[in-house]
C-alpha cells in the first residue's frame, strides 16, 4: 500500500519544528528518486534528450548541492574536495553507478537530517555568506534553498528519466 507523501505523515522524530519542511522535502525527493531508479537503464544515464541535462548529472548535482548548501549553512567555505566535486559533476565516468549514485545521496540525506536535527532555532536568521563574494543568506535561507533545489531536480530528473525510457 501507497504511504502518503512524508510531510503528511507527521514530523520527522528529533528535527526543530521550522525546520520540519526541509526533513519532509528531502526525504520525499529520497524517496522519490529511488523509485524512479529502480528499473532505470545503466545505459542511459549519460543520454542527454533534446540536449538537458542527463540523469546521472541530476544524481550528482542533488548530492552536491545538499553538501555545498549545508557547508555553507554551518558558516563554512566549501574544501577543495567539494570544489572537486562540483567540476565533475556531468562528466561521465565509467566507474560511476546508479547504485554508487543512489548511495552517495542517500549518505548526504542522511548527513543532511543529522545536521538539521542539531540546528539551534535561533541561529536561523543568522548571516550566512554563500561562495567568494559572500553574498548574502541566512542559515534558514540555505537550508530552505537546499531542500527547493533538491526538489527542483528531482523533477527534472523525473521528466528526463521517464522521456528516455518511454520516448
Amino acid at each position: 500500500m501507497k504511504q502518503p507523501e512524508v510531510w503528511m505523515r507527521g514530523p520527522v522524530e528529533g528535527i526543530p519544528a521550522l525546520l520540519q519542511p526541509v526533513a519532509h522535502t528531502l526525504l520525499q525527493a529520497q524517496e522519490e528518486i529511488h523509485a524512479l531508479m529502480e528499473n532505470f537503464p545503466e545505459t542511459l544515464l549519460w543520454q542527454q534528450p533534446a540536449g538537458v541535462a542527463s540523469v546521472g548529472f541530476h544524481l550528482q548535482h542533488i548530492t552536491g548541492v545538499l553538501d555545498r548548501l549545508f557547508t555553507y549553512a554551518a558558516g563554512q567555505p566549501l574544501s577543495v574536495a567539494q570544489l572537486g566535486y562540483l567540476a565533475e559533476e556531468g562528466k561521465q565516468a565509467a566507474v560511476v553507478t546508479i547504485s554508487g549514485l543512489l548511495n552517495a545521496l542517500d549518505v548526504q540525506i542522511a548527513a543532511a537530517i543529522t545536521t538539521l536535527k542539531v540546528t539551534d532555532e535561533n541561529s536561523l536568521t543568522d548571516f550566512r555568506g554563500v561562495g567568494r563574494k559572500q553574498l548574502p543568506s541566512t542559515v534558514m535561507g540555505l537550508l530552505f534553498h537546499a531542500a527547493e533545489h533538491t526538489m527542483r531536480h528531482t523533477g527534472q530528473l523525473l521528466v528526463t528519466a521517464k522521456t528516455l525510457v518511454n520516448p
